[in-house]
């Protein structure tokens, strides 16, 4: 009878082991946003360069959000019917900036320089994944260090730790 409730302790205590494993090893999924923004329709669709509205990308280490003015400059005139570009429409007649929710978020002892890369001809979607087919944004790559040291060995770049970290 001990050895019976000991191999089912046992295997309630692997169950759980596994269960928190997996648990942690899943992404989240990606956060719901103030706007359904579909970045398949605008660089997808439309071959809207993602520098367009990510225009910080080639001169600093941010690539920005773009800001609501830029956003409404085309949509002043078009898509005025459909509901995000209506909520949009309500952001520039409060004059307050969308409250996007992060996607790709990395430590603040990291200095990772979008500028650099992109100089380099690096394409946004190395680390990005295949942004022009996401209706919703997500994060596909880890962006662990150890994932950026693997390609930084591939392309030969620097290995200096401070070019990286503070």
């Amino acid at each position: 009878m001990k050895r019976w409730l000991t191999g089912i302790a046992l295997l309630i205590l692997l169950s759980l082991a596994v269960g928190i494993g997996l648990a942690l090893s899943r992404k989240p999924s990606a956060p719901i946003q103030p706007i359904a923004f579909s970045h398949k329709s605008h660089a997808g669709d439309y071959k809207i360069a993602c520098e367009y509205c990510h225009s910080y990308a080639r001169r600093s280490p941010v690539a920005g959000v773009p800001s609501v003015q830029l956003c409404i400059g085309c949509h002043k005139i078009t898509a005025l019917d459909k509901p995000e570009v209506q909520k949009l429409r309500g952001y520039w007649e409060r004059k307050e900036p969308i409250p996007w929710i992060k996607i790709h978020d990395l430590p603040d002892f990291v200095i990772f320089t979008h500028k650099r890369h992109v100089l380099k001809g690096i394409a946004c979607q190395t680390c990005h994944g295949p942004v022009e087919t996401m209706d919703q944004m997500r994060q596909v790559a880890s962006l662990e260090m150890g994932w950026c040291v693997s390609c930084h060995k591939e392309q030969r770049a620097s290995l200096d730790c401070l070019d990286c970290h503070k």
